[in-house]
């Protein structure tokens, strides 16, 4: 009876162990009918055998527990799996794979850190909570080389620690230290990340309480490793392959583009040569260069002088100009004006960014610049392309040069005819220069020329080719080179012609000019006023200088054939009689009365009759209508002989209306009338 009681006691005891099994009971639960069958007084044999079945199911349970974590951390792993075969980037794929572990592992906190191209630790990917990277405190850059990661990379096997603190293993890094205190971290673990014999980076995992990593875990987590290892080489791989075919891809839009714009810059070429040939002058050059840079172009001279142009460059630096002029003949390329090739200075400004200077050249030989000011600056292609445009330009001065050359003699017979003295069949002479394109009866200036040492061939070659692209004429005479220019400022024309042959031949040159003529006939007149004019240069000590007539003042009134007298008394003091005349006022009076009493303001005024502030004013008035060195010895000289001239006009015109009212025949008397 007691036997069977107690075997019938056993067997319930056993059941209600194997129910608790069976309902994967907590712990607690079992502990609770132990504290029952004590409670409950049994026998110490049945207590013995229900605490061995207690045992026992907690071991299975502990079984079907490891059993169920390693069947779910192989479902983890094949989860993984499937997704390190999607197509991720790095970054994203080590987000999937720090989440995977943390979830693995039941972690606080997992990230992995990689070396970067220049072999420095980087947390490329977290999960938890976790301060920010910071390599100058040696985080995490320390963790890797001296912490638990170098430990864990040096044995190429997971490596853990219970409390990182209270492990001697490692040395106490200061970096670290203060992390882990400062995060309340405790159990560490660092795994490799390897494929082969190389260690790509360290997958970590950490706990804020201490704990031991089961050797199921580390299985666990070593084969999650693994994986992410190959799978982390083959995003980076893939991470390469799409930089460089997105490197290739700009590499053949750079090309594209850059076929594209060549072939822009041949077609551009070729619209300006077309148009050379067409018969196209610098203004047509210059516009179709402006169009294909969207710019504006100025195409200058040897000596700075405006061929053609496109319009006006606002607040153009002259001096920036000249500089990068003769940087651009030196090195035969187009020059920014704000510094060296294609490098603008900082101090430059948005214009001088987009100012350029290109030299026309053919061969050693300086024909000019082409000063572009583009809307936007510049590409290595559009520098190529206003490369094109300058030698387009130097190709048609050569070609109007050799049309100068070829023309030169027809255009030479017929400015001799002009100068000769009685001009030859006048009617004659003007047909064949409408056949030359020039109209005689149209204003027109002659300018002598007169290279002072060196060889004539070379100056003459010049003239020839400026007198073409002037359409003007050209001759040699005496050792001189006469051109007749359409304009009316001889003094301009003389100036000119100085200013571009003087430099090329590298020694003076004086210039006498004369002018505007109105007719062919006047051209023989004007050829011996700039020969006056050139001998008075030469006389006076100005030689390789340049003056016409009007610049000699009175020395040109007195040399001119026509002595136009009332010419040089409106330079020289007409503003101050229009005023007189227009206002009723005394200023020239006053100036003769100041000249008088010797430039004595107070003398002035005695004589007449008025206060010193009046002569002082008055002079101030006259100061301000001939210009504020009016009082300087030349302009005075003047000043005296045209007050002279004038003074000395309206003496004889009065004399003549004398004359006449003597001359006149008396009135007749008048009728008698009858007286009444």
């Amino acid at each position: 009876m007691s036997h069977h009681g107690a075997d019938g006691g056993g067997g319930a005891d056993a059941l209600a162990v194997l129910e608790l099994l069976a309902q994967q009971a907590p712990q607690e639960r079992f502990v609770e009918l132990l504290d029952r069958a004590r409670a409950d007084g049994l026998s110490e044999a049945r207590r013995a055998e229900l605490e061995r079945a207690v045992q026992l199911a907690t071991g299975v349970g502990h079984a079907l527990a490891r059993r169920e974590q390693r069947d779910a951390g192989l479902d983890a792993l094949a989860d993984t799996a499937r997704d390190l075969t999607l197509p991720y980037d790095l970054d994203g794929l080590l987000r999937v794979i720090v989440r995977r572990a943390e979830r693995l592992l039941d972690l606080d906190v997992a990230f992995v850190t990689l070396r970067d191209a220049h072999g420095l630790r980087v947390l490329h990917a977290t999960e938890g909570d976790l301060a920010a990277p910071d390599p100058a405190a040696g985080w995490p850059g320390a963790l890797d080389e001296d912490g638990i990661g170098g430990l864990a990379r040096t044995l190429g096997a997971p490596v853990w620690t219970e409390d990182h603190l209270a492990d001697e293993r490692f040395a106490r890094l200061p970096a670290i230290d203060e992390l882990v205190a400062s995060e309340g971290l405790r159990a560490f673990l660092a795994v490799p990340l390897r494929a082969g014999d190389t260690c790509l980076g360290l997958l970590y995992g950490a706990d804020r309480r201490t704990r031991r990593f089961t050797a199921g875990e580390l299985g666990l987590v070593g084969s999650l490793a693994d994986l992410a290892a190959v799978a982390t080489e083959k995003a980076g791989l893939l991470d390469q392959t799409r930089a460089e075919v997105t490197e290739l891809e700009r590499d053949s839009s750079r090309a594209r583009t850059r076929l594209t714009r060549m072939r822009y810059i041949g077609e551009a070429h070729s619209r300006i040569m077309n148009l050379i040939l067409a018969g196209g002058d610098l203004g047509n050059v210059a516009k179709a260069a402006g169009d294909a840079l969207d710019a504006c172009v100025l195409i200058r001279d040897p000596g700075g002088r405006a061929l053609a142009s496109t319009g006006g460059i606002s607040g153009l630096d002259e001096e920036a100009v000249a500089k990068a002029s003769l940087d651009a003949h030196a090195g035969r390329r187009p020059v920014l004006t704000g510094g060296a090739t294609g490098q603008p200075t900082p101090e430059g400004g948005p214009e001088a960014d987009r100012t350029w200077v290109a030299p026309v050249i053919a061969g050693s030989e300086d024909l000019g610049v082409l000063v572009v000011r583009a809307a936007t600056p510049l590409t290595g292609e559009d520098e190529r392309l206003l490369e094109l445009a300058a030698q387009s330009v130097a190709f048609l001065l050569l070609m109007q040069r050799s049309t100068a050359v070829a023309e030169g003699p027809v255009r030479d017979e017929l400015l001799d005819d002009l100068l000769a003295e009685p001009q030859h069949a006048p009617q004659q002479i003007a047909q064949r220069a409408r056949r030359l394109g020039i109209d005689l009866r149209k204003p027109h200036v002659l300018v002598v020329a007169r290279p002072e040492g060196g060889e004539q061939g070379r100056a003459v070659v010049w003239a020839s080719s400026y007198a073409y692209r002037m359409a003007g004429l050209k001759t040699v005479q005496g050792g001189c080179i006469v051109l007749l220019l359409p304009g009316l400022d001889a003094s301009a024309a003389a100036k000119a012609v100085s200013g571009e042959l003087a430099p090329l031949l590298g020694h003076p040159v004086s210039v006498g000019a004369a002018g505007p003529g109105w007719s062919p006939d006047s051209v023989g007149r004007l050829y011996q006023e700039a020969m006056r004019c050139l001998d008075a240069l030469s006389a006076l000590g100005g030689t390789g200088a340049a003056a016409s007539m009007d610049d000699l003042g009175f020395l040109g009134l007195l040399l001119s054939d026509d002595h136009d007298v009332d010419g040089f008394i409106e330079s020289a003091i007409g503003p101050v009689l229009d005023y007189d005349a227009e206002r009723f006022t005394d200023l020239t009076r006053t100036l003769e009365a100041y000249f008088a009493s010797g430039a004595s303001p107070t003398n002035a005024a005695e004589a007449l009759h008025v206060h010193p502030n009046t002569v002082s004013r008055r002079l101030e008035r006259i100061g301000e209508l001939l210009g504020a060195e009016w009082q300087k010895p030349g302009q005075v000289l003047e000043v005296q002989l045209a007050l002279r001239l004038q003074r000395t006009r309206d003496v004889l015109a009065r004399r003549r209306a004398d004359l006449v009212a003597d001359t006149r025949p008396p009135a007749p008397p008048a009728p008698l009338q009858d007286a009444p």
